[in-house]
Protein backbone atom coordinates (compact mmCIF):
# COMPACT_ATOMS: atom_id res chain seq x y z
CA UNK A 1 0.00 0.00 0.00
CA UNK A 2 1.42 3.31 -0.82
CA UNK A 3 0.44 6.45 1.10
CA UNK A 4 1.11 10.23 0.70
CA UNK A 5 3.64 11.92 2.73
CA UNK A 6 3.79 15.92 3.00
CA UNK A 7 6.36 17.19 4.96
CA UNK A 8 5.25 21.01 5.88
CA UNK A 9 7.60 24.09 5.81
CA UNK A 10 5.71 27.27 6.92
CA UNK A 11 7.75 29.88 4.86
CA UNK A 12 6.85 32.28 8.01
CA UNK A 13 9.35 29.76 10.58
CA UNK A 14 11.84 28.73 8.11
CA UNK A 15 14.42 29.97 10.64
CA UNK A 16 12.51 27.89 13.33
CA UNK A 17 12.31 24.39 11.62
CA UNK A 18 14.27 21.33 12.57
CA UNK A 19 16.90 21.63 9.95
CA UNK A 20 19.83 21.47 11.77
CA UNK A 21 23.11 23.13 10.72
CA UNK A 22 22.69 21.13 7.71
CA UNK A 23 23.53 22.59 4.32
CA UNK A 24 20.97 23.54 1.70
CA UNK A 25 21.19 24.40 -1.97
CA UNK A 26 22.70 27.55 -3.28
CA UNK A 27 23.13 27.33 -6.79
CA UNK A 28 20.48 27.24 -9.16
CA UNK A 29 21.13 23.58 -10.59
CA UNK A 30 21.13 22.37 -6.89
CA UNK A 31 17.80 24.15 -5.99
CA UNK A 32 15.98 23.23 -8.74
CA UNK A 33 16.58 19.37 -8.69
CA UNK A 34 14.33 19.73 -5.66
CA UNK A 35 11.39 20.17 -7.90
CA UNK A 36 12.54 18.54 -11.06
CA UNK A 37 13.06 15.12 -8.94
CA UNK A 38 9.96 15.79 -6.46
CA UNK A 39 6.71 13.33 -6.69
CA UNK A 40 5.15 16.24 -5.53
CA UNK A 41 4.58 19.03 -3.44
CA UNK A 42 0.96 21.33 -1.81
CA UNK A 43 1.47 24.83 -1.10
CA UNK A 44 -0.06 27.55 -0.13
CA UNK A 45 -0.27 31.23 -1.36
CA UNK A 46 -1.81 34.24 -1.72
CA UNK A 47 -1.84 35.57 -5.56
CA UNK A 48 -3.12 39.13 -6.44
CA UNK A 49 -3.46 40.13 -10.13
CA UNK A 50 -5.06 43.48 -11.86
CA UNK A 51 -7.97 42.55 -13.95
CA UNK A 52 -8.63 44.12 -16.92
CA UNK A 53 -11.59 46.21 -15.57
CA UNK A 54 -8.63 47.41 -13.51
CA UNK A 55 -9.83 45.98 -10.14
CA UNK A 56 -7.76 44.02 -8.26
CA UNK A 57 -8.41 40.31 -7.27
CA UNK A 58 -6.24 38.66 -4.25
CA UNK A 59 -7.09 34.93 -3.29
CA UNK A 60 -5.50 32.46 -0.52
CA UNK A 61 -4.99 29.44 -3.05
CA UNK A 62 -4.18 25.96 -1.94
CA UNK A 63 -2.29 23.75 -5.19
CA UNK A 64 -1.56 20.06 -4.58
CA UNK A 65 0.82 19.39 -7.28
CA UNK A 66 2.31 16.38 -8.85
CA UNK A 67 4.35 16.27 -12.00
CA UNK A 68 2.72 14.53 -15.07
CA UNK A 69 -0.14 13.91 -12.77
CA UNK A 70 -3.27 15.19 -10.88
CA UNK A 71 -3.13 19.15 -9.95
CA UNK A 72 -5.91 20.98 -8.47
CA UNK A 73 -6.34 24.45 -7.04
CA UNK A 74 -8.55 25.25 -4.64
CA UNK A 75 -9.71 28.96 -2.82
CA UNK A 76 -9.50 29.57 0.95
CA UNK A 77 -10.00 32.59 1.65
CA UNK A 78 -12.37 35.07 0.63
CA UNK A 79 -14.88 33.35 2.47
CA UNK A 80 -17.31 33.84 -0.04
CA UNK A 81 -15.66 31.88 -2.51
CA UNK A 82 -13.79 29.49 0.13
CA UNK A 83 -13.83 25.28 -0.92
CA UNK A 84 -14.18 26.14 -4.91
CA UNK A 85 -11.90 23.76 -6.90
CA UNK A 86 -10.23 23.48 -10.15
CA UNK A 87 -8.09 21.04 -11.94
CA UNK A 88 -5.43 22.00 -13.83
CA UNK A 89 -4.24 20.33 -17.09
CA UNK A 90 0.01 21.03 -17.61
CA UNK A 91 -0.43 19.56 -21.11
CA UNK A 92 -2.12 22.73 -22.53
CA UNK A 93 -2.76 24.76 -19.74
CA UNK A 94 -6.10 24.52 -19.43
CA UNK A 95 -8.75 24.57 -16.02
CA UNK A 96 -11.82 22.43 -15.44
CA UNK A 97 -13.61 24.13 -12.75
CA UNK A 98 -16.28 22.70 -10.01
CA UNK A 99 -17.47 26.50 -9.63
CA UNK A 100 -16.80 29.39 -12.21
CA UNK A 101 -16.48 31.47 -9.26
CA UNK A 102 -12.24 30.81 -8.79
CA UNK A 103 -11.94 32.19 -12.53
CA UNK A 104 -10.88 35.86 -12.25
CA UNK A 105 -10.75 35.73 -15.75
CA UNK A 106 -7.72 35.77 -18.20
CA UNK A 107 -4.78 38.11 -18.09
CA UNK A 108 -3.10 39.33 -21.41
CA UNK A 109 -2.45 38.06 -24.67
CA UNK A 110 -1.16 34.63 -23.53
CA UNK A 111 -5.15 34.57 -21.53
CA UNK A 112 -3.38 33.23 -18.14
CA UNK A 113 -5.62 32.80 -15.34
CA UNK A 114 -5.15 33.48 -11.69
CA UNK A 115 -5.42 29.65 -10.83
CA UNK A 116 -2.63 29.16 -12.91
CA UNK A 117 -0.33 30.87 -11.57
CA UNK A 118 1.21 28.62 -8.84
CA UNK A 119 1.08 25.23 -11.06
CA UNK A 120 3.02 27.61 -13.59
CA UNK A 121 5.53 28.59 -10.94
CA UNK A 122 6.07 25.12 -10.02
CA UNK A 123 6.77 24.25 -14.07
CA UNK A 124 8.65 26.73 -14.54
CA UNK A 125 11.53 25.85 -11.68
CA UNK A 126 11.19 22.44 -13.01
CA UNK A 127 11.12 22.93 -17.08
CA UNK A 128 11.73 26.78 -17.80
CA UNK A 129 15.14 27.83 -19.14
CA UNK A 130 17.05 30.04 -17.00
CA UNK A 131 17.44 33.58 -17.45
CA UNK A 132 19.21 34.94 -14.83
CA UNK A 133 20.02 34.42 -10.85
CA UNK A 134 20.86 36.09 -7.81
CA UNK A 135 20.92 36.75 -4.62
CA UNK A 136 18.35 38.81 -2.89
CA UNK A 137 16.19 39.03 0.47
CA UNK A 138 13.07 39.10 0.80
CA UNK A 139 10.87 40.29 3.58
CA UNK A 140 14.11 39.45 5.76
CA UNK A 141 14.58 36.27 4.34
CA UNK A 142 17.79 35.77 2.19
CA UNK A 143 16.67 34.31 -1.25
CA UNK A 144 17.83 32.89 -4.23
CA UNK A 145 16.31 34.95 -7.23
CA UNK A 146 15.70 32.96 -10.52
CA UNK A 147 14.15 33.89 -13.36
CA UNK A 148 12.97 31.31 -15.81
CA UNK A 149 11.69 31.73 -19.34
CA UNK A 150 8.84 29.77 -20.71
CA UNK A 151 7.13 30.37 -24.45
CA UNK A 152 3.54 30.85 -24.11
CA UNK A 153 0.97 29.74 -26.65
CA UNK A 154 0.09 32.96 -28.02
CA UNK A 155 4.24 33.76 -28.83
CA UNK A 156 4.40 36.12 -26.03
CA UNK A 157 7.54 35.76 -23.56
CA UNK A 158 6.33 34.21 -20.51
CA UNK A 159 9.02 34.51 -17.10
CA UNK A 160 8.08 32.84 -13.97
CA UNK A 161 10.37 34.43 -11.20
CA UNK A 162 10.83 32.58 -7.85
CA UNK A 163 12.53 33.73 -4.98
CA UNK A 164 13.69 30.21 -3.08
CA UNK A 165 14.60 30.62 0.59
CA UNK A 166 18.56 29.55 1.05
CA UNK A 167 17.63 28.12 4.41
CA UNK A 168 15.32 25.96 3.17
CA UNK A 169 15.32 25.97 -0.59
CA UNK A 170 11.22 26.32 -0.73
CA UNK A 171 9.29 29.40 -2.41
CA UNK A 172 9.04 32.98 -0.74
CA UNK A 173 7.25 34.58 -3.41
CA UNK A 174 6.31 33.92 -6.88
CA UNK A 175 5.87 36.58 -10.02
CA UNK A 176 4.79 35.93 -13.95
CA UNK A 177 5.28 38.17 -16.25
CA UNK A 178 3.96 38.25 -19.83
CA UNK A 179 6.32 40.74 -22.25
CA UNK A 180 7.53 42.63 -19.75
CA UNK A 181 4.79 43.52 -17.23
CA UNK A 182 4.21 41.67 -14.52
CA UNK A 183 0.20 39.95 -14.61
CA UNK A 184 0.51 37.46 -11.12
CA UNK A 185 2.32 37.68 -7.87
CA UNK A 186 2.53 35.06 -5.16
CA UNK A 187 3.25 35.01 -1.33
CA UNK A 188 4.39 31.76 -0.18
CA UNK A 189 2.12 31.03 3.39
CA UNK A 190 3.12 27.33 3.72
CA UNK A 191 4.58 24.99 1.25
CA UNK A 192 5.45 20.88 1.46
CA UNK A 193 7.28 18.42 -0.87
CA UNK A 194 5.88 15.08 -0.99
CA UNK A 195 6.80 11.76 -1.39
CA UNK A 196 5.17 7.94 -1.86
CA UNK A 197 6.42 5.59 0.84
CA UNK A 198 5.98 1.91 1.05
CA UNK A 199 3.60 0.73 3.87
CA UNK A 200 5.19 -2.64 5.35
CA UNK A 201 3.23 -5.05 7.48
CA UNK A 202 4.38 -6.56 10.09
CA UNK A 203 5.21 -10.24 9.46
CA UNK A 204 3.47 -12.93 11.87
CA UNK A 205 5.30 -14.26 14.43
Amino acid sequence: MRRWLCVPMMILCLLATACGNTETATTPDDAREAYRTMAGCTMEAVVSCRQEDGLDWEARLRCDYVPDGTITVEVLEPESIAGIRATVSETDWTLEYEDLCLNAGTISAEEISPALCLPRLMNALREGWLLEENEETWQEIPCLRLSMDQSGTQGGKIVSTVWLSQEAGTPVRGEVAVDGETILTAEFTSFAFCDTVEETLPEDG
